[in-house]
């Protein structure tokens, strides 16, 4: 046991050094113990004495069933109102989940170049998901972002981090948002993804976020059941 210290410290200082860098990139797992083991030539219980204190840390974050993940740096949120959905439902003693329906890169296009003031061929990444309160569909939400704005999205699981811790490890910093309120019929796809039947009236949610230097750095469009949500706006003279 006594020449096997060194060598989990040297493990250690190895798996550091690469989330430093950003081979190991945040929000995206590193290598199974049983890869890393295999790797360095070493049993797992080594393996795991070198990762533990980096998790006590908080540079990584295990996840049962899913693996050990990257924890990028966090800013704080400027803007308390911009709450994403797992938060808002958690202090409302909720038990959120989600449910990615849909991640790709796609081109911009003329509709979202507009929108997003860049060229048509310029990438954007795409994102929809369930959301789900208590195991009952809530919203469908349809996100877009410019690609560059979070590398290696491919290998990041948005069910162990939100977006907005995403954001938060690449130093993105929302700022406000600009949200609008409108109603939508289901067609047959979203009727089936929130359980509703089609042709239901849904509330439409489009809100625009927009980073320090005015940037937009994200366009989300929500579906939400009116059954299942009750909005509150506060005005003050």
């Amino acid at each position: 046991m006594a020449g096997e210290r060194p060598r989990f410290l040297e493990v250690r200082r190895l798996l550091r050094r690469r989330i430093e860098t950003g081979e190991y990139q945040p929000g995206a797992p590193i290598p199974s113990i049983n890869d890393l083991a295999a790797e360095q030539r070493i049993n797992r219980l080594t393996v795991m004495k070198a990762i533990d204190p980096l998790i006590e840390e908080g540079l990584l974050r295990s996840v049962a069933g899913r693996g050990i993940f990257v924890v990028g740096e966090k800013v704080a949120r400027e803007l308390e109102t911009l709450d994403g959905f797992t938060r808002t439902m958690t202090e409302r003693n909720a038990e959120p989940s989600l449910k990615v329906l849909a991640k790709a890169v796609r081109a911009a296009g003329p509709k979202y170049s507009a929108i997003f003031d860049i060229g048509e061929d310029e990438d954007l990444c795409f994102i929809r998901r369930l959301c789900l309160s208590g195991g009952t569909p809530f919203s469908l939400e349809e996100i877009l972002f410019p690609a560059d704005l979070l590398p290696g999205l491919d290998r990041v699981d948005l069910s162990v981090f939100s977006l907005y811790e995403l954001y938060s490890f690449y130093g993105v910093k929302l700022a406000r948002a600009w949200q609008t309120l409108g109603l939508a019929r289901s067609n047959a796809k979203d009727a089936r993804a929130l359980d509703v039947p089609e042709g239901t009236a849904l509330l439409l949610f489009e809100c625009s976020s927009y980073d320090e230097e005015n940037r937009l750095v994200e366009f989300t469009r929500t579906l939400t059941r009116g059954d299942r949500a009750s909005f509150v706006a506060h005005f003050q003279r």
